[in-house]
């Protein structure tokens, strides 16, 4: 997954977080668009969570060819997340 070619976006999220509910739909449209976009529930996957550091709710990490190359944290409009991933593609 994370070693695929091109712009990676993997959203930590939590079932709890009301951000993360109104992210979602937002990273769907991006995938019906061609962004690849994967979702790690923090309650399922804490040694991951660690792993990146993550410590709210939601996070996207964006990585290319398997290297992080950025992320961000809380909720983000389409708009803005098509222009970080303009910037990092």
């Amino acid at each position: 997954m994370l070693a695929s070619k091109g712009l990676v976006l993997v959203d930590f999220y939590s079932d709890s977080c009301v951000p993360c509910k109104h992210l979602s739909p937002v990273l769907a449209e991006l995938e019906d668009n061609g962004t690849a976009v994967f979702k790690v529930n923090i309650a399922y996957d804490a040694e991951l969570c660690e792993e990146y550091e993550v410590q709210s709710t939601p996070t996207v990490l964006f990585f290319r060819d398997g290297a992080e190359v950025g992320r961000t944290v809380g909720f983000k409009s389409q708009t803005e997340l098509e222009a970080l991933i303009n910037e990092l593609s």
